[in-house]
């Protein structure tokens, strides 16, 4: 007999039984955009409404994302609103390009993160989280803001890796600038809804024009500095991300515009998904003592056997299932919003006909998608089983989209993994991680899926843990 209790249900919006108003709407969208999604959302297949005025295809079927993402994918450009928030702040990064423009730039980031590439990285993953958890060595039951410390960890992973250690930030507090351009920048303005002009006046941002201008200087400074020691030490300089990108700057290649709108991208946006599902990762752990106690297990036994670390996303089922399983339910990006450019229609499998017309927003939600009942056992249940290898075949890949999916999927997702494994296996071989009675955990969305007051929890050394290098 299963004597395991029940599994953790970590928090979340309950879906709602009664239709908001317009007013509701607005500030919802503004406060919560989670807290807007009715029970339709979550249990059936596909839903046709009105959405502020515009036709809106909500997608949760399978067959039919595979239809909009990927076979005709072609057909779908980006929502209105979506780039009414993102742009502003990427402009022409990867994430809000559209044409010949994300073409040009989806060609000139892809070498650096392909598969083989990206192993490239694990050493560095691996010094960087060793060296970073040091802050918890005199812990000794002391309380943290997992929610920002993993936010400085997945900042100094990626600042090693992609730029050399050469990113020049003005302050040490790196987390706090991420989380003031969420605050201000990455939310959705009643503004946006009303899909009014881009010159039109945004009053919720406009605290974050100062934000927006210290992420500008930053990224200048560190093409400048850059520039400098590639015209002094040729092809001595360091070849990675930032080089690579400066390289292609030219008339054949991308302009220093976008140059600078991807190197944006990736520092404001390329560490900040990874660093909110660790944080979701150690609380949804820290509430389910049989799965730490496997992972634990996991964890000691890779690392004494001194496996390398590009290794380690093999040999830990366990700890890649509860990074998973925290991606299903606190997917940093929780939207992907798109509209038909022309008229479209889609075939289930049972034959039922659904006609897609031209200008229709098409929404993909995975924070539904991944709740859904039709989907999965106790959607709202923190449970890695589902993700272990002998389970893993019977997820849709198409019910499961944590890095998007077709043209436009996630280019780091490789990158993001066995970066997660490996700080997850720095940090629970050494420490464990448990709630305090200030841990008030709940998801809101920005631009990620993140805690809305930080997640706090009490940090302790493991017995016998020792360092691994």
């Amino acid at each position: 007999m299963d004597m395991r209790p029940e599994p953790f249900e970590p928090p979340a919006p309950i879906p709602r039984t009664v239709p908001p108003s317009m007013l509701e709407i607005i500030r919802t969208v503004f406060r919560n955009p989670l807290e807007l999604w009715g029970e339709p959302s979550y249990t059936l297949p596909w839903i046709k409404t009105s959405f502020v005025g515009e036709k809106t295809l909500i997608a949760n079927d399978p067959g039919l994302i595979k239809h909009l993402l990927v076979d005709n994918a072609a057909n779908y450009k980006m929502a209105v609103v979506r780039q009414l928030v993102l742009r502003p702040i990427l402009r022409d990064g990867l994430l809000t390009a559209e044409g010949a423009v994300w073409r040009r730039s989806r060609k000139a980031v892809a070498p650096i993160f392909t598969p083989r590439h990206a192993k490239g990285f694990a050493s560095q993953m691996l010094a960087q989280s060793e060296l970073y958890v040091e802050k918890y060595a005199d812990a000794d039951g002391a309380v943290f803001d997992i929610g920002n410390d993993m936010t400085e960890l997945a900042f100094a992973i990626l600042s090693e890796t992609l730029f050399s250690g050469e990113i020049a930030t003005e302050t040490d507090n790196f987390a706090d600038d991420v989380d003031d351009l969420l605050h201000t920048m990455g939310r959705v303005d009643p503004m946006d809804l009303l899909r009014a002009p881009s010159w039109v006046p945004r009053v919720t941002r406009i605290g974050g024009a100062k934000v927006m201008a210290k992420f500008r200087r930053v990224v200048r400074d560190t093409i400048e500095k850059r520039r400098e020691r590639m015209e002094r030490e040729g092809d001595a300089a360091p070849s990675d991300f930032l080089t690579l990108l400066l390289r292609v700057a030219g008339p054949d290649g991308l302009t220093i515009e976008e140059v600078e709108d991807n190197i944006l991208t990736f520092i404001g946006a390329g560490h900040e998904t990874t660093a909110r599902a660790l944080a979701w990762t150690l609380y949804c752990v820290a509430n389910s003592p049989h799965v730490r106690e496997a992972m634990e297990e996991e964890i000691d036994r890779v690392l004494a056997s001194g496996a390398e670390p590009v290794d380690w996303l093999d040999l830990m089922p366990w700890t890649r299932a509860a990074f998973e399983e925290a991606l299903r339910l606190y997917p940093p990006a929780p939207s992907i919003n798109r509209a038909a450019i022309a008229d479209d229609k889609w075939t289930s499998p049972k034959g039922e006909r659904i006609e897609i017309p031209a200008g229709i927003t098409v929404l993909v939600l995975p924070w539904t998608l991944h709740r859904h009942t039709l989907l999965w056992n106790k959607p709202r249940a923190f449970m890695p089983e589902r993700f272990l290898p002998e389970n893993r075949d019977a997820i849709h890949r198409f019910q499961y989209l944590p890095f998007g999916v077709g043209p436009r999927v996630c280019i780091g997702a490789t990158f993001a993994m066995q970066e997660a494994i490996i700080a997850l296996g720095v940090l629970m071989h050494r420490f464990r991680f448990d709630m305090t009675a200030e841990t008030k955990a709940w998801p809101v969305q920005r631009l990620t899926t993140q805690p809305a007051n930080g997640l706090a929890l009490r940090v302790t050394a493991r017995p016998r843990a020792s360092s691994i290098s």
